[in-house]
């Protein structure tokens, strides 16, 4: 993987988890690093899930690869927020 591929991900990432972050009610008080973390895992999570569906190759935008992707993010935001509520 090159470094531009890298930082793809983290990008790509870094959007997911903000958009997971937007989609769970009230304030979450985890760093940006952790939703950074969860928007990775749940782009590539979400990406796998979508091949194994066979919706991640369409002729336009891949909506319901976002759309689970979104979703993971959302419901990693949720129990990282829960966890790391509970933690302080």
């Amino acid at each position: 993987m090159e470094i531009s591929g890298i930082f793809t991900a983290l990008v790509i990432g870094l959007v997911i988890g903000a958009l997971g972050r937007l989609v769970v009610p009230g304030k979450q008080s985890i760093p940006i690093w952790l939703t950074l973390v969860i928007g990775i895992l749940a782009a590539l999570l979400g990406t796998i899930v979508a091949g194994a569906f066979g919706v991640a190759e369409t002729s336009g935008p891949d909506w319901i690869e976002l759309v689970l992707q979104v979703a993971f993010a959302a419901v990693g935001v949720s129990v990282a927020a829960g966890a790391y509520g509970r933690r302080r």
